[in-house]
């Protein structure tokens, strides 16, 4: 049954997920200003539908599906850049540092563009943005074994493109 969202369990939303929520539009995207206009669309849609909040579901699966449904409207509008050459720099145009360069680096961020978009996608969902398995499951509407299977798929490969990365 769904709860009409307060103010005060909006915030405690906002505080608990908003790291999160930044880090995963971040690595989606690969802008900074960008992400954070994401994650502020994100609050807006949040507020707008608070009345359908159900609060059994999980608040940061909620919020991570309506942070995808966000980017994937805005790469309607202007497609994500397409995968590095193998020629090409592996560094972000970021305006600004990149605030989470302990945790991620220009190099995994290029290895993150090489991989096939749902190996990615379902990959940022767990590990980014820190679901369950199941919750992604869920959130992409597939089996719990794809889940799995995916996001073993895109470790594997991520391991691979950096490790060619390094021996060059």
């Amino acid at each position: 049954m769904a709860l009409a969202l307060t103010q005060a369990d909006f915030n405690r939303l906002v505080e608990d997920h908003g790291p999160v929520l930044y880090r995963m539009a971040y690595r989606m995207i690969g802008d900074q200003h960008e992400a954070e206009d994401m994650v502020q669309e994100t609050y807006r849609s949040v507020w707008k539908s608070r009345s359908r909040y159900d609060p059994s579901r999980g608040g940061r699966a909620w919020l991570v599906s309506i942070l995808r449904r966000r980017v994937i409207d805005r790469w309607r509008k202007r497609p994500p850049p397409s995968p590095m050459s193998g020629d090409a720099s592996p560094e972000i145009s970021v305006a600004g540092d990149d605030p989470f360069f302990d945790e991620f680096t220009d190099e995994v961020q290029a290895a993150l563009d090489l991989l096939q978009e749902d190996l990615r996608e379902t990959l940022l969902l767990v590990v980014v943005g820190e679901l369950t398995h199941q919750e992604a499951a869920d959130l992409l509407g597939i089996p719990l074994g794809t889940v799995l299977s995916r996001v073993s798929r895109a470790r594997t490969r991520l391991r691979d493109y950096l490790g060619a990365y390094v021996r060059t």
